[in-house]
């Protein structure tokens, strides 16, 4: 894979690569930064443990390629220790980009100084088992996001963009563009402009009859769902 696109979307960033991908494939839960700062972009290599139990996160160590992201899960995800310090130290001497713990990590205090970036669901002292076999290099679901081994993971401190293998090149392109539409509003903003007239929102809220409870009425509610009193807040 194209180590240059890769870097591009790192600096893109999550919530950049997610919006301009459709608004597809994201981990859906909030994850801790254990070293601040980091942004990767890299290829998943995922492991399916057992309950409770590790015993694959070692089994992918043999297969870690240079650049991959290690993604990590099981059955139900549950606050167990898949990764410590020793773990970590083999994934960052193999070359990986980054780690992804759909459980718990610990040595939180060693890993950041380890350097390697590791996003996780929690940090819990509770070790895991090694007795279970799971599988290495099938679909895994990560929050609600199916990543597959060669799936394009992309994190930072928004948290986890998912990129199919074959829609990178794709999805870079939109990303791209979308940057430039943004700097380009963010300069207009600058200059005072609001978004409440650049994106036509104040068609929606007063054009289209608003009334002065604040709650749009019944025939605008059917023409704009968004307009509504339980539309969600954005």
């Amino acid at each position: 894979m194209n180590a240059g696109a890769l870097s591009e979307l790192a600096r893109l960033g999550s919530a950049t690569v997610y919006e301009a991908g459709g608004r597809g494939h994201f981990v859906d839960f909030p994850l801790i930064q254990v070293v601040p700062g980091s942004r990767v972009a890299g290829p998943a290599r995922t492991a399916l443990c057992g309950q409770s139990d590790n015993l694959m996160v070692h089994a992918a160590m043999s297969r870690l390629q240079p650049g991959e992201v290690l993604v990590l899960t099981m059955p139900v995800p549950e606050p167990v220790a898949l990764v410590g310090d020793l773990l970590a130290t083999q994934a960052k001497a193999r070359g990986a980009a980054a780690v992804l713990v759909d459980g718990a990590v610990r040595d939180v205090e060693e890993l950041a100084e380890l350097g390697l970036p590791i996003w996780a669901r929690w940090v819990r002292v509770h070790g895991a088992a090694k007795n279970e076999v799971g599988t290495l290099d099938e679909p895994v679901t990560v929050g609600g996001a199916t990543i597959r081994t060669g799936d394009v993971v992309v994190l930072d401190a928004d948290g986890a963009a998912v990129v199919e293998a074959d829609r990178v090149d794709e999805v870079l392109a939109a990303s791209l563009e979308r940057e430039e539409k943004e700097r380009v509003k963010r300069a207009r903003l600058q200059g005072g402009e609001l978004s409440y007239d650049l994106d036509g929102l104040r068609a929606i809220v007063e054009e289209d009859g608003r009334s002065p409870s604040g709650h749009a009425r019944p025939e605008v509610e059917r023409l704009h769902p968004d307009a509504g009193p339980e539309a969600p807040r954005k």
